[in-house]
């Protein structure tokens, strides 16, 4: 075998080589010039010159370096320089071989040509949002290597400790106290329950129970698990939605590992995102929460420093959202008295989808359960004055009602569960009526946050959406509605209609774009899910999208929630208007290019989608 042959079958072992053309792997192959490092040698520097090289490890450990700090270990099959050679940028780490390294050299000419196709493009946006930090020209913050980033299993600490249900409440004390934790995990055979020193002030010494009493008696049961695998921010999120400080962590294979507590996850200041939670539950008055309330900004942006992912963040901001708007409502329900109907407030838009911003409106409607004895004129009073109170907090919070009048507050949004049905019923006998889009976008875009369990207002809409060939083809025309930007022209963006722009709207151009071909591809393929990655993998797994097409979605949306998070946290931290409008000047040359590709891509589906229409059912 050749020494390039050799190379070339090496490549192909590894992403993004082994889904190139083997035509490219060879000229890549080709070109490489070989390099030795010694342990401890420095590749290149922090802040150097653009490198005019892509390289591939083939023996030996790379370190990445960010001042002094190790971010990152790379080992064989793995890339690294290509930020900086594609996007021509000074480089944003320094490279040092941790071990003697054995490293191919491929010329930038070369393997900017491959990496411009699509799969390889797809692999580099990829690396673009495990390290954000290439994202934008200029400056860029400090960011905080945290353990939000890794799997749940690589924060877990200290030891497991377990007893039987039939252990006394003080056998079961003294045990937590000697072993020094927190919690303890109670086996039933097959479940498993928990018990928090919070539990024993809470349910035992406030209560005056007996500690004679079994463990079983104020344990919580079945205990909520989390896998493993699953990332820190992930579960940070669970904790802050659910209000539990631990879960016990169980493998793959379902095994026990230990309990992971909201200190393990993150540092000191970070756990003001848990005292902003309880914080909000706690307040006896809606000046009281309004006093809160811009603890949440500041901790919106302390997870991004710490390095928490964009997606997470948003889910984060849109919890504690949830939890100013049940506060809100129930101080409110308590100044006006008992509600004459039982109701449900429900979130809509970005809200309902856990994809909201500071920026975001938060769109509201409220059902409530009516029966023949209802009358319906005093229920929608008490309701609208409910709604008025709770948006008027709400705006105070910083939370802005929708300024298209998709509120609560609103008569339109207050209606009787047989009410909304009825209007679900015509709308899927009818779609082509007016406002229908545009009505069937806000319902499938729901989730009860307050009040008493109801169905999403989607549910019979997807229930019943693939025996509604015309529901389909409505909501592929609103897929359509939105169409991405042509490209960038001389710093300005180019519009589909030729017009230019100088700023790039991320919302429109790219988010709402992606999350309307989700919302048709999910409710075609009957998932409940409201969230945009949740439809596009369903999508993809109903065969509605193809793999690469709902990988390219992905990609591009969580590329723009990225940027769109990054440039409103640089908003809040200077004081000013928060908006969704970048100036190219912000974004990097090699950003820039993968957003291009991805409004290239997104209109390739359009067109797809918009050619199939006349036979979709």
């Amino acid at each position: 075998m050749s020494v390039v042959d050799d190379i070339a079958d090496f490549l192909r072992g590894f992403l993004p080589f082994a889904e190139f053309d083997p035509a490219d792997v060879l000229r890549l192959a080709e070109s490489v010039d070989i390099e030795f490092f010694a342990q401890g040698e420095v590749i290149f520097s922090q802040g150097a010159q653009p490198v005019e090289h892509l390289r591939v490890i083939r023996t030996g450990v790379v370190e990445v370096v960010d001042e002094g700090h190790v971010l990152d270990v790379m080992g064989p099959g793995e890339i690294f320089g290509h930020a900086s050679m594609l996007s021509g940028l000074p480089t944003g780490f320094t490279a040092r071989a941790a071990e003697d390294t054995l490293a191919y050299r491929i010329p930038s000419d070369v393997a900017a040509e491959v990496f411009a196709a699509p799969r390889g493009l797809r692999y580099l946006t990829r690396r673009l949002l495990e390290d954000h930090h290439h994202l934008r020209s200029g400056p860029r913050p400090e960011v905080v290597q945290d353990r939000l980033r890794q799997p749940v299993r690589a924060a877990l600490r200290g030891q497991l400790v377990m007893c039987s249900p039939t252990a006394s409440l003080r056998e079961a004390a003294e045990l937590m106290t000697r072993t020094r934790v927190t919690a303890i995990v109670i086996d039933l055979g097959d479940s498993l329950g928990i018990v928090t020193d919070a539990d024993l002030r809470e349910r035992v010494v406030a209560t005056g129970r007996s500690v004679d009493e079994p463990v079983s008696t104020v344990m919580t049961a079945p205990a909520i698990t989390v896998p493993s695998e699953r990332s820190g921010s992930e579960v940070l999120i669970d904790m802050l939605d659910l209000g539990v400080r631990h879960f016990p962590v169980v493998s793959p294979h379902g095994e026990i590992l230990g309990i992971v507590e909201d200190h393990d996850l993150v540092d000191y200041e970070k756990r003001t995102s848990f005292s902003l939670r309880r914080a909000v539950a706690l307040a006896t008055s809606t000046e009281a929460l309004i006093e809160i309330a811009p603890r949440l900004r500041a901790s919106l942006v302390e997870l991004r420093r710490g390095g928490a992912a964009a997606l997470d963040v948003m889910s984060f901001f849109s919890v504690v959202a949830d939890a100013l708007t049940r506060r809100a409502l129930d101080l409110a329900v308590d100044e006006l008295g008992e509600p004459p109907a039982r109701f449900a407030w429900v979130a809509l838009g970005s809200e309902a989808r856990r994809e909201a911003l500071p920026s975001s409106d938060l769109d509201s409607a409220i059902v409530w359960l009516d029966s023949p004895m209802d009358d319906s004129r005093v229920i929608t009073d008490y309701l609208g004055r409910v709604a008025a109170m709770t948006t008027e907090t709400l705006r105070r919070c910083g939370l802005t009602p929708d300024r298209h009048r998709v509120s609560a507050s609103d008569p339109l949004f207050v209606r009787a569960r047989s009410q909304w049905r009825r209007d679900v019923t015509e709308l899927l006998d009818d779609p082509t009526q007016d406002q229908a889009l545009i009505v069937v976008s806000v319902l499938t875009d729901s989730r009860p946050v307050w009040g008493v369990e109801v169905e999403s207002l989607a549910a019979e809409l997807i229930q019943g959406a693939h025996r509604r060939p015309a529901l389909l083809r409505l909501l592929a025309k609103f897929a359509l509605e939105h169409r991405p930007p042509s490209g960038f022209a001389r710093g300005n963006v180019l519009e589909t209609s030729g017009e230019a722009r100088a700023g790039l709207d991320l919302k429109s151009a790219v988010v709402v774009p992606i999350t309307d071909l989700a919302r048709w591809a999910g409710v075609a393929a009957g998932v409940s899910s409201v969230s945009t990655l949740a439809r596009l993998d369903a999508g993809r797994d109903a065969a509605i999208l193809s793999a690469p097409d709902a990988q390219t979605l992905r990609d591009a949306f969580e590329l723009a929630s990225e940027l769109r998070l990054d440039h409103q946290v640089a908003q809040l931290e200077a004081g000013v208007q928060l908006d969704d409008v970048v100036d190219l000047a912000e974004i990097s040359p090699l950003t820039r290019s993968y957003l291009k590709e991805s409004f290239r891509a997104v209109a390739s589906i359009q067109r797809r989608l918009e050619s199939q229409l006349p036979w979709i059912s």
